[in-house]
């Protein structure tokens, strides 16, 4: 089990002076795996429901303030050496996908091949339309199909491409990616439409434990639940699901316990031996990742929550 955490990307500590010691610290401490998020504007009115709160209300609506995601992504590159730097999650249709499949290539070079991408299909209309991005109702199909683009401007010699939304032939893609084939995609999501994507087109699973209130896996009987509508989906279309590597995102985590809706002890919250156990329990079901929050309000606390979490859990799976 390897283990990550979050880049702020707005609020106090989005400066670069609070990512390069969050990001250095985390390296040191033997962090895996740094995370971005992704918003690109934040209109001042939002009707849009926000999938992964009980009342589909969105925190981070109250102020406007974010940093570009792969910007920060290439300034990871530049300030950490070992960590794997995973967009968490990059919202695909908001971004033409030519210019973004040479950003993430770019990244990957620049980085010595340490980028996954995670991805996801986006949840709020207002920014799709200020975007001006394709319908805001086909993004799922619009992810599929740039997906399948990214993949072939970083694997072809000539790449070419006919699709309802990307059309390209004759070009030149130079430089690929360090990593063959692109970098692992990552799919966030629960619903049966985002699993038959990870089935289809990706490589690791990504939910967010305990977000979504459809689908509650934030405890072991939701999150075996899940897995098995994960892996049916894979047996459908003729994928071992065993080709398919786990990660879970305990944004919950809390060194105070707290209880699921659905009873019992919330996965990853409580005492050291809790969560070490807890870390354990999906380390046997296969997940090899897990993104932990350790965020604060200031840096002097963000760094202490790190040591915290590394001295009371990593601590048992070196």
């Amino acid at each position: 089990m390897q283990f990550g955490l979050s880049i702020p990307h707005r609020g106090p500590l989005a400066t670069p002076e609070a990512i390069r010691a969050i990001a250095r610290n985390a390296e040191d401490l033997g962090f895996g795996v740094l995370t971005i998020s992704d918003h690109i504007v934040v209109p001042r009115t939002i009707e849009s429901k926000y999938p992964y709160s009980p009342d589909g209300g969105w925190a981070g609506g109250r102020t406007g303030d974010c940093f570009e995601q792969l910007s920060v992504l290439n300034y990871l590159a530049g300030v950490t050496e070992k960590a794997r730097l995973l967009t968490s999650i990059m919202v695909v249709p908001h971004r033409e996908p030519i210019m973004a499949a040479k950003a993430i290539a770019t990244a990957d070079q620049l980085s010595g091949g340490r980028v996954e991408l995670g991805i996801g299909t986006g949840w709020m209309a207002e920014e799709f339309a200020l975007l001006k991005t394709e319908p805001y109702a086909e993004r799922g199909a619009v992810t599929d199909e740039y997906i399948r683009a990214f993949k072939e401007l970083w694997t072809a010699e000539n790449p070419s491409f006919e699709g309802k939304y990307v059309q390209f032939r004759d070009i030149f893609f130079e430089p690929k990616t360090i990593q063959a084939g692109g970098p692992p995609i990552w799919v966030g999501g629960e619903s049966g439409r985002a699993l038959r994507r990870l089935a289809a087109l990706g490589d690791v699973w990504y939910p967010i434990a305990g977000g979504n209130p459809k689908a509650p896996l934030d405890t072991l009987t939701g999150y075996d639940s899940a897995l098995a509508k994960l892996r049916g989906a894979a047996e459908t279309i003729g994928r071992d699901p065993a080709s398919i590597g786990l990660a879970y995102s305990a944004m919950a985590h809390s060194p105070k316990e707290a209880e699921s809706p659905q009873g019992g002890r919330m996965l990853m919250t409580g005492s050291a031996d809790a969560r070490q156990a807890d870390a354990g329990a999906l380390a046997e079901r296969g997940v090899s990742t897990m993104i932990v929050n350790v965020a604060a309000g200031n840096l002097e606390a963000a760094l202490e929550r790190q040591g915290k979490f590394a001295e009371e859990v990593m601590s048992a799976f070196r």
